[in-house]
């Protein structure tokens, strides 16, 4: 089975050192968003993870861990979002200079190929427009370039709570004609600089641009990471326009302190900082404690693997 770690927070960037435990003792439990007393028991052993999908903002603190993970016998790649706004919208992240300077080093350890760069989600305002979006991602395009092949964007989506996180920053719901302009710009610059384009979750069309639709949990890239067909599933627990096969979620909502005001897996900007002081590393739930009367039931890893030929590795 495919694991993704995560969707709901960012655990190499807090939760690394969790995770590696949970490596080490071969299982995690997950609670069931929906129902806070149903967790389900997740086998991380190599001979059930087929690949991990990592999704973070801030590798950093994982780099050190990953040569192990590699040697445990895991195979992986990264989602690494990476956008140009300040404070005011991405509160407690570490500089561009310095994610710039993270990702070349990633990219470096792991390979490009495994380094997905995530523009993540576009938003205007009265500040920030169209051409803003398209200097600042000819810059970080420019610094990224040799250093990942694909680069998956996607406007903002104007959930309750996120409506109600942007209420202050001015915030433009962005037409048809601006996404156009940035897409057709968004090409131009990611041909010049060898970078591949697609869209998350999109209803849009860009192929006159050149820009695909997203797997973002790719079976094609699995494949190449892998050295075998898999067999692909679409994941039917994500919305209608998600491209991603199937795989087995392992975060927490609410557990990531990054205080992004867009963000779609936080109640506000302030619960990821609270709850995460509810975090032991060597438990085996993310977020605890679990409840007395939970129940725990054990959940079905399937490997989607078919006719391996080759091992994965860190060059």
């Amino acid at each position: 089975m495919i694991v993704s770690a995560s969707r709901r927070t960012d655990i190499p960037a807090f939760y690394s050192s969790w995770l590696l435990n949970r490596l080490r003792e071969g299982y995690v439990l997950v609670p069931n968003p929906r129902n806070l007393l149903n967790y389900s028991r997740v086998e991380l052993r190599p001979e059930t993870v087929d690949c991990f999908v990592f999704w973070t903002k801030n590798p950093a603190p994982m780099l050190p861990k990953l040569n192990e993970i590699a040697a445990m016998g895991y195979p992986f790649y990264f989602q690494f979002t990476l956008t140009p706004y300040d404070r005011e919208i991405e509160k407690y992240l570490p500089s561009k200079t310095i994610l710039i300077q993270t990702f070349r080093d990633l990219s470096r350890l792991i390979g490009a190929e495994k380094v997905i760069w995530r523009y993540d989600p576009i938003i205007c305002t009265k500040q920030i427009n169209s051409s803003w979006h398209l200097e600042q991602f000819n810059k970080i395009a420019a610094a990224l370039e040799g250093y990942t092949n694909r680069c998956i964007f996607s406007f903002v989506d104007f959930y309750a709570k996120i409506r109600k996180n942007l209420q202050n920053t001015a915030l433009i719901q962005m037409q048809e004609s601006a996404m156009l302009r940035i897409a057709e710009g968004f090409s131009k610059i990611a041909r010049k600089h060898k970078i591949r384009l697609a869209t998350c979750c999109e209803a849009i069309e860009l192929q006159q641009y050149g820009i695909e639709h997203a797997a973002c949990i790719d079976a094609k890239l699995i494949e190449n990471i892998l050295g075998c067909s898999v067999r692909s599933k679409k994941d039917t627990n994500q919305r209608p326009g998600c491209g991603c096969m199937e795989s087995v979620e392992i975060g927490t909502y609410d557990s990531c302190p990054h205080g992004c005001i867009y963000c779609y897996a936080a109640s506000s900007t302030q619960s990821g900082q609270y709850r995460a002081a509810f975090h032991a590393p060597t438990a085996p739930v993310l977020l605890g404690p679990i409840p007395k009367a939970a129940v725990i039931t054990k959940k079905k890893m399937l490997s989607v693997k078919e006719q391996c030929q080759r091992l994965f590795f860190i060059p």
